[in-house]
């Protein structure tokens, strides 16, 4: 992978004056090669990484494994992406082993996310069954991780 692009991936925030150092390339060019990379769609987008729970904000995560019949001349993809732009659906992987899809879903609260999959995804033409995995409390997301260890000191243990 491309230097810029992986100090992007370690930080989306670093400017084109810090990946221009960081790289021995000018701003201008550090520049012309995000623009391309986003023309090119190699760069998709941009993300921050929230602590959600020091925010209060209560949405509710499903992981959902799909099992679905592909369809002829569209295999899984032409399904898969219908399902992908539901807005519900936060992320969507063709998988190996058990199942064929990995959905992972937000909503307001478990009955929004429950009506999902009962009203939308599991109502979808080749779907042929699902089985959801609630989310409980992040760890580590997108390679950071959610809490910071805290050195605790611990009580000498005596015989």
């Amino acid at each position: 992978m491309d230097q810029l692009l992986k100090l992007l991936r370690e930080n989306a925030a670093l400017t084109p004056a810090q990946l221009s150092k960081m790289l021995n390339l000018s701003e201008v060019e550090v520049v012309a090669k995000i623009k391309a990379c986003e023309k090119d769609q190699v760069i998709l987008g941009y993300r921050t990484v929230l602590n959600e729970e020091k925010l209060g904000v209560d949405l509710v995560r499903a992981v959902i494994e799909v099992k679905i019949t592909p369809e002829r001349g569209g295999g899984f993809d032409r399904l898969a992406g219908r399902i992908a732009k539901y807005a519900e659906v936060h992320s969507c992987h063709l998988m190996s082993g058990g199942y064929d899809l990995l959905v992972v879903v937000e909503g307001r609260n478990l009955r929004e996310v429950a009506t999902f999959v009962s009203e939308k995804l599991a109502t979808v033409q080749g779907v042929l069954s699902t089985a959801t995995h609630f989310m409980l409390k992040p760890y580590k997301e997108q390679g950071i991780l959610m809490a910071r260890e805290q050195n605790e000191e611990r009580l000498a243990v005596a015989p």
